[in-house]
């Protein structure tokens, strides 16, 4: 069992492409093609718990926030980081990051706080854009099924609840190999018009190596004609934060105190009363407060997330709860969902949750 099987699978439900320009994300210590002992999964890596993976025979730590953010000059020990990335080095110790890769997943962050808070009906508060692509491509007629079929195989022509998604046009097509072509269809020299299908697919951005190889391994041309554009189009199903409904309306206090139950929360910052019912809420692992005028357009009652400033309390205007439960308490539960996600693909390995404590806030 090597690193790269245990990435792969979590970038099943995370893939690296899905994560900001801004963030560091994947392998930030370690090879690939380490054979691994056993995985600890946490939600900060600190000397603490690269201890614990020391202890616990594990030479990976995957960890939903990364430990090298911006570029290291020197690695001397003089703060926290330089001393994480030393002791892990020194005792062979790999380290993963998959941070807003997993924010931006249907099956992430903010989906975990959903369903702890069992919300029904639940969709993508800010759908992502410039992760779906679009290929075009030229087939003789006689291959188009099966130019098709191995495209739609590797993910291509899915969007929301549809798959096997194409538009054909039937039409020409002409060319002329030079003498150092090699023609499939044709002779070199000669011009020559083939009977061909217009294909048309759009797919998600992390897929497009295998798209494009299961168009090169199935198209017969020497040369394929083909083209890929990045689509402006919003990605319904990927992107920051979630949507849903409570089962039943709640007031102000009543909800406060249910996120404080679920959460195990201290206490939580909130904006002014407005005295009404809350039935739809929007949730958001992290610092959300980006989200605030999305969630107000969204027409929710609640926007429960974390960091929230002094004056951007001012931003619900008496629109909407405003609810900061915490940084480390919104996002608590990613460590537990990336364990789940493993153990169910491999159920003979040891795949640890760490019970190492990361929360930097303490409150008196």
């Amino acid at each position: 069992m090597t690193i790269k099987n245990i990435t792969e699978h979590i970038e099943t439900i995370a893939p690296l492409k899905y994560a900001e320009d801004f963030d560091n994300v994947g392998l930030l210590i370690g090879d690939y093609h380490t054979e691994i002992t056993g995985v600890l999964v946490t939600l900060d890596t600190l000397e603490s718990v690269v201890d614990e993976a020391i202890t616990k025979n594990c030479n990976l730590i995957v960890s939903f926030h990364p430990i090298i953010f911006s570029g290291l000059k020197k690695i001397n020990g003089n703060s926290y980081v330089e001393r994480v990335v030393q002791k892990a080095i020194k005792n062979d110790i790999a380290i993963y990051a998959i941070h807003t890769a997993l924010d931006n997943s249907a099956k992430g962050v903010s989906a975990k706080m959903a369903e702890v808070l069992e919300l029904e009906n639940t969709k993508v508060l800010l759908p992502k854009v410039g992760l779906i692509k679009k290929l075009t491509t030229y087939v003789p007629n006689q291959y188009t099924e099966t130019i098709r079929k191995a495209l739609f195989e590797v993910g291509a022509g899915a969007i929301g609840n549809y798959e096997n998604c194409s538009y054909n046009i039937e039409g020409y097509g002409t060319y002329k190999g030079n003498e150092n072509s090699n023609p499939t269809i044709g002779k070199k020299g000669k011009l020559h018009t083939e009977k061909e299908t217009y294909i048309s697919v759009v797919f998600e951005k992390h897929l497009e190596k295998k798209v494009l190889k299961a168009l090169f391994d199935t198209h017969p041309y020497e040369e394929v004609a083909y083209e890929i554009v990045t689509t402006d189009n919003t990605h319904q199903h990927i992107g920051m934060g979630m949507l849903g409904e409570l089962s039943q309306s709640l007031s102000e206090t009543e909800f406060l105190a249910m996120l404080k139950d679920k959460f195990k929360l201290k206490c939580i910052r909130h904006s002014v009363f407005l005295n009404k019912p809350i039935k739809k809420v929007a949730v958001l692992g992290g610092s959300g407060s980006f989200a605030i005028e999305a969630s107000k357009n969204a027409g929710v009652d609640a926007y429960v997330s974390a960091d929230f400033k002094y004056h951007e309390f001012y931003k619900a205007e008496n629109q909407l709860l405003l609810a900061d439960i915490g940084h480390y308490e919104s996002e608590q539960f990613t460590k537990i969902l990336l364990v789940e996600h493993l153990i169910k693909k491999f159920t003979n390995f040891a795949i640890i949750l760490s019970e190492t404590n990361t929360n930097p806030i303490n409150y008196y």
